[in-house]
């Protein structure tokens, strides 16, 4: 089977560059014979940052770009010369990103919007020339700063879809068939479970040119916590979503039980999911006639609103997309998105989960080579600056 080009997690090794050492100089001129110190300061190493770009919409780019080296700074040079500074590294990814420390599990920051721009990894400063170092008492100093060392982090970037409504149900509950039904998008749809091994967005239009964007995820079904099924990998999809939809099938035994292994997957995976407003949707209702819905709505919660549709035969489609729309831009619901600062609350992660999901990843990484041509003299630390300025 051909490797598909959905790629939502990916594993690299970030460096940032090390700052430059100073200069020890002393001004020799004909006709100066007493001419000073004149030792430039080092250049400062690269910054690698993390770059919001809507012209990619996954992390395929990345998957092959295990390694992010920053450029080091240059060393001071004589007449005071400034060393360069190091070539920043920018890291382009889809909005929707999320960076994981890959060893500690720790988050580390959230790339929302398109142009944002976040430090990853900071260069180091570049270390003082003996020119910075004169004084009435000691105008011939000999000694000078190096520069800060580099800085190095394995990370995790998870890519979490941005859209309107997330789809929640059980395999073959009509997530996709729906998804079809109300936009262009041609998700895979078959008879058997598990379908969709990817997720998929669909821009669904609704009246006056108006539209919202609805993110259909894999199936999760009872123990995909402990990893049955495909787990709850995907579900980290449907985490900024404004509302949740939850699908079950009308010809299913017990509605209200199937609803509740659903609200306790997401429980599991995050529990401020439930935070978020929620309908249900029965699916496959031209296998029920009126009167059995009827049976069916005493059944259901009675907190939640719900509603019958079929996307086969367009049954209800109309009645769903009017109780989206007004679920969507419903006061409570525009509150909670002000409240949340628009954005999620992440959780650390656990370190184990990310060694078993890259176990097979290689790094290859080369230990960078220290300098060897440092001249034997005294050097202060870099907090003097302060002491010095």
């Amino acid at each position: 089977m051909a490797e598909s080009n959905f790629v939502d997690y990916v594993k690299i090794f970030c460096r940032s560059g090390k700052g430059g050492r100073g200069s020890i100089h002393l001004h020799r001129a004909k006709y100066q014979p007493n001419g000073g110190p004149d030792g430039g300061d080092g250049g400062r190493g690269g910054n690698v940052y993390l770059r919001g770009n809507h012209n990619f919409w996954t992390l395929l780019h990345l998957r092959y770009e295990r390694h992010v080296f920053a450029g080091n700074g240059g060393n001071g040079g004589k007449c005071c010369s400034h060393g360069s500074d190091g070539e920043d590294k920018y890291i382009d990814v889809p909005p929707g990103t999320v960076a994981y420390d890959a060893e500690t599990g720790k988050y580390l920051c959230d790339v929302c919007e398109d142009g944002q721009v976040v430090m990853l990894l900071k260069g180091g400063r570049g270390g003082l020339g003996n020119w910075q170092f004169r004084t009435a008492t000691n105008q011939t100093p000999r000694y000078a700063q190096p520069g800060e060392p580099m800085q190095e982090l394995m990370v995790i970037l998870e890519l979490k879809l941005l859209a309107d409504v997330g789809l929640v149900g059980f395999p073959n509950a009509g997530k996709s068939t729906l998804v079809s039904a109300l936009s262009s998008a041609r998700p895979k749809i078959a008879d058997y479970p598990f379908t969709t091994l990817e997720p998929s967005l669909g821009i669904v239009s609704y009246r006056d040119g108006k539209s919202f964007v609805m993110a259909d995820i894999p199936g999760i079904i009872e123990g995909a916590g402990e990893g049955r099924g495909l787990g709850l990998r995907f579900l980290r999809h449907i985490e900024r979503n404004s509302l949740l939809l939850f699908m079950i099938p009308g010809d299913t035994d017990n509605i209200a039980k199937e609803y509740d292994i659903l609200v306790g997957e997401l429980r599991k995976f995050n529990p401020a999911i439930l935070d978020k407003h929620r309908i249900l949707a029965i699916t496959k209702a031209d296998l029920l006639d009126e009167e059995l819905m009827d049976m069916l709505r005493e059944e259901l919660p009675k907190d939640l609103p719900t509603c019958f549709i079929s996307s086969v035969t367009g049954y209800g489609l109309t009645e769903l997309k009017d109780l989206l729309w007004t679920e969507l831009n419903s006061e409570s619901n525009k509150l909670q998105t002000m409240l949340e600062g628009g954005s999620i609350v992440h959780r650390d992660r656990e370190a184990a989960t990310f060694n078993a999901d890259f176990a097979d990843w290689q790094d290859g990484i080369e230990v960078a080579e220290e300098d060897d041509d440092l001249e034997e003299l005294d050097v202060y630390d870099l907090e003097d600056l302060e002491e010095v300025n």
